[in-house]
């Protein structure tokens, strides 16, 4: 195909931002931030709670303590009876407990040192509670309910709450303080601190006491979390409906322009609003446009390159229609020679415009099936220059290779393939031009990084106005004399069009002599040079 090989450009690596902390491109940053903020803000006002709550249950349990240890400060000063081995009077504490224990918020239990529970306030009998309790139970005369601490007697199988109160008792007995939470009777969690009474080193008894609005607490907790949870939410969704416009729409305009495109509603892809975005989604949206825009300009190259070749096809097979249908009124046997000669010219030029346009059209192809690699230009130009002279006829113009002057190869990176074939048409091109008798040199220089190829003829040259349209599809030119059909206008063309390929230039300019009149034509190839 004759249309301008399309050199994909790839956008550069957007940076990310200075001061950006985030991995990722600024899209998939947005989407982790997005996502991060409703996590941040669940578990931030966990802690928050968390922090809460140990300072509501710690407050709590100093409250206790500090009523508690009074509580047992004056059991022990006004309970204590026998010296000089102390025992504390069962019957006074519990009046004790009972006058100083508040039984609304509050457990007060007084055991004696035995591990025997002696006042309980749950005893008293009009007490009111606030809410719904499960069946009261019957009142337990002092000594009848023991912890059975020493292991004596039938073991009963004790619930969860008195089996955690029995362990808190026990260490209490041995004269540590104990604070924390556990299981209550009713299976409620409650705060608890267990205060031995002791006089001077000797533990009378445990004072335990005991908080329910644990649940209480926890309820409030949970109430105070609702608004981290409802703003989590809330962000989430926004952030949702947020990458929704963001993303899912914009993806969705892209797949509705390229169905447009895919159904020929359209050549190309054309968005600007998506394009001027500095993101992934702005990438894509250039980089469809920049494809479907070099998709567009390839099927108008192609539909161009139809109307010529159907135009110059045109034109030799209505010369051999008119040859053919006069030949056949033609008595004269020079008018007859004549025509048959201008036949033999017209299929040869058909069969040179034929041969031309299957490897224009083959050329995109091959270009993309061999990789590049590195060629010694020099070797390159020696076989071709070599096979000319092989092949030449009596009469044909001389082909002459002029090798650099360094012993080093001069090595581009291209395809053997076509880089020969710009050598081919150009020397082809040179010798249908050059007068009889005369050259074609080809030369070879290195210069800047650029391996310089120079082509050479003997011809009338090339007027200064088309020194850059015979490198136009289908042009031709043909100086006085010259052989009709010789030329199809495509080898200029194909020449330059693989030479862009491979990053290379190639221009045309007139020799000048040496009394500064035209002696010939020069086409100028410069390729990069490989690296070595």
């Amino acid at each position: 195909m004759a249309s301008a090989t399309v050199t994909a450009k790839s956008e550069p690596d957007r940076r990310r931002s200075r001061g950006s902390w985030l991995p990722g491109t600024r899209l998939g940053r947005l989407i982790i931030a997005l996502n991060l903020l409703g996590l941040v803000i669940l578990i931030g006002g966990a802690l928050v709670l968390n922090e809460l709550r140990r300072g509501l249950v710690g407050a709590r349990i100093d409250s206790l303590t500090t009523q508690g240890e009074l509580i047992a400060t004056i059991i022990d000063r006004a309970a204590t009876i026998g010296e000089p081995e102390p025992s504390m009077d069962g019957q006074y504490a519990a009046e004790i407990l009972q006058m100083l224990s508040n039984p609304r918020s509050q457990r007060a239990r007084l055991f004696d040192a035995e591990g025997r529970l002696i006042a309980d306030s749950d005893w008293v009998a009009d007490r009111v509670e606030w809410k719904t309790l499960p069946p009261a139970r019957q009142r337990v005369d002092p000594g009848t309910f023991s912890l059975d601490l020493q292991g004596r007697g039938p073991a009963a199988p004790m619930a969860s709450g008195e089996a955690g109160l029995a362990r808190e008792v026990a260490k209490a007995l041995k004269g540590d303080h104990q604070a924390g939470m556990r299981v209550g009777d009713h299976g409620a969690r409650v705060v608890s601190v267990s205060i031995p009474i002791q006089h001077v080193q000797a533990v009378l008894g445990v004072l335990t006491l005991e908080a329910s609005d644990v649940d209480e607490i926890i309820a409030r907790e949970r109430a105070a979390l609702i608004p981290f949870a409802l703003i989590a939410v809330s962000v989430t969704l926004i952030s949702s409906l947020l990458l929704n416009r963001l993303i899912a729409q914009p993806v969705r305009r892209l797949a509705r322009a390229a169905d447009s495109v895919r159904l020929s509603r359209a050549r190309a892809i054309s968005l600007p609003d998506l394009a001027k975005r500095d993101d992934e989604l702005g990438d894509l949206t250039r980089s469809l446009e920049d494809m479907t825009h070099a998709l567009s300009e390839r099927m108008d190259a192609i539909e161009s390159f139809a109307a010529d070749v159907a135009h110059e096809i045109r034109n030799p097979l209505t010369s051999i229609r008119s040859a053919l249908e006069t030949l056949d009124l033609v008595t004269d046997p020079a008018a007859r020679e004549r025509l048959t000669r201008i036949l033999h010219q017209d299929i040869q030029r058909l069969d040179r415009l034929i041969t031309d346009i299957s490897n224009a059209s083959r050329l995109d192809a091959e270009l993309s099936r061999e990789s590049p690699r590195p060629l010694d230009v020099g070797r390159l130009l020696s076989d071709v220059a070599g096979l000319y002279q092989e092949t030449a006829k009596p009469g044909d113009i001389d082909v002459r290779f002029v090798p650099a002057d360094t012993l080093e190869p001069i090595r581009v990176s291209g395809r053997e393939g076509p880089v020969g074939q710009v050598f081919r048409n150009l020397i082809d091109n040179a010798r249908s031009f050059s007068r009889p008798g005369g050259e074609v040199r080809v030369g070879l220089q290195s210069s800047r990084g650029q391996a310089v190829v120079t082509i050479d003829d003997d011809g009338p040259g090339i007027p200064e106005e088309n020194l850059e349209t015979v490198f136009q599809r289908f042009y031709t030119s043909r100086p006085k004399g010259a052989a009709f059909g010789g030329n199809s206008g495509l080898g200029l063309s194909i020449a330059r069009q693989i030479t862009e390929a491979h990053g290379g230039v190639i221009r045309a300019e007139n020799r000048a002599g040496p009394d500064g009149e035209v002696a010939g034509a020069r086409f100028v190839v410069s390729l990069p040079q490989a690296r070595s």
